[in-house]
């Protein structure tokens, strides 16, 4: 891959080409290419540094190619009578706990805390802030915690309606999600948007809808001029016993993910997935099928960041000279 990425700045312009990565013959480790392609972004004012690696600010070109594939994703969708569902990047943590997201990856979550105290605690958490000492434990969890994934407040909601209809439902969700996993990698961030369009109905309602959107999924990649590849994949589960439930997901293929390559030498990465819950969301909430059976679940989840920094990443970083069907494809960008 040899794709010209043109940082702007003012009337002045350079360009970073992934060939010039590494020198020849004098290849440099993949980590060094990310930062790389980190520092372009930056430079071009397209990612906006947060303090945290992980958390930028983004530009308007930026979110103009988000809204591009909003636009996009809802055409994709428009015959699946979705019910249109937008969440904060937070969530009830009573939920949260409901889910078992902690069983799996507790490494990625993250809380929200708040002060509780009365006027001593105060004067003790602003001398430790004087001193540059932690003062974090001078607070305590609230009942906020922030979103893993843009389907989780969702089925919560659907329970308390009772009985699905036999046709079953979709929701077209959409949050800022986080996952506490900080990189130098830009399509690695703490804090991303999910669009996500999720079915709930019997196995073989969601099984079809997970095939529709596999081949969606692909065409869509290739209206983008994407190079890409659907592969079987796993969730990174925590712990020992998490390789086991990632090989049986593994056996099962419940994960499929749509991957573009960003980094010559490097795998690529994963910008859609697509994936079959069989009924664990139905084992932790009532989601109940008309014949009251456990309902099956299934998701096509877009990584909005991920969709455009592989768009910037293989057709650069002036939109103007975007191939016209991939600017018509979003929209008229």
């Amino acid at each position: 891959m040899d794709t010209k990425v043109s940082a702007h700045d003012g009337a002045n312009s350079a360009s970073v080409v992934d060939g010039d990565f590494p020198a020849a013959g004098a290849p440099q480790p993949l980590q060094a290419r990310q930062h790389r392609y980190l520092q372009a972004l930056i430079e071009a004012g397209l990612l906006i540094p947060g303090g945290v690696d992980g958390v930028y600010g983004r530009s308007a070109e930026f979110e103009a190619i988000v809204d591009g594939l909003n636009i996009a994703f809802t055409a994709l969708g428009v015959d699946q009578h979705a019910e249109v569902m937008r969440f904060p990047p937070g969530m009830s943590r009573n939920h949260f706990e409901k889910s078992e997201y902690l069983k799996s990856f507790p490494q990625l979550a993250g809380t929200v805390h708040s002060f509780y105290g009365n006027d001593r605690d105060h004067h003790r958490l602003l001398a430790r802030l004087e001193d540059s000492e932690e003062w974090a434990d001078e607070q305590r969890p609230t009942r906020v915690v922030l979103t893993p994934a843009a389907c989780y407040p969702i089925y919560p909601v659907i329970a308390r309606r009772g009985v699905m209809p036999p046709e079953g439902c979709v929701v077209d969700a959409m949050s800022y999600c986080f996952r506490h996993e900080p990189s130098l990698d830009p399509m690695r961030m703490q804090m991303f948007r999910q669009r996500e369009y999720v079915r709930l109905g019997n196995a073989d309602q969601v099984i079809a809808f997970r095939q529709l959107w596999i081949d969606r999924g692909q065409q869509f990649a290739a209206l983008l001029e994407l190079p890409h590849e659907v592969r079987l994949a796993n969730d990174p589960f925590f712990g020992r016993c998490g390789k086991i439930v990632a090989d049986s997901q593994r056996e099962l293929k419940l994960k499929l993910e749509l991957l573009v390559p960003i980094h010559d030498g490097a795998p690529p990465s994963a910008c859609m997935s697509f994936n079959y819950h069989m009924d664990h969301f139905a084992q932790v909430w009532a989601l109940r099928t008309a014949d009251g059976a456990p309902a099956h679940t299934g998701c096509a989840g877009f990584g909005l960041e991920r969709m455009v920094l592989a768009l910037l990443r293989h057709h650069g970083f002036d939109l103007a000279h975007w191939p016209k069907g991939v600017r018509a494809t979003l929209g008229g960008l």
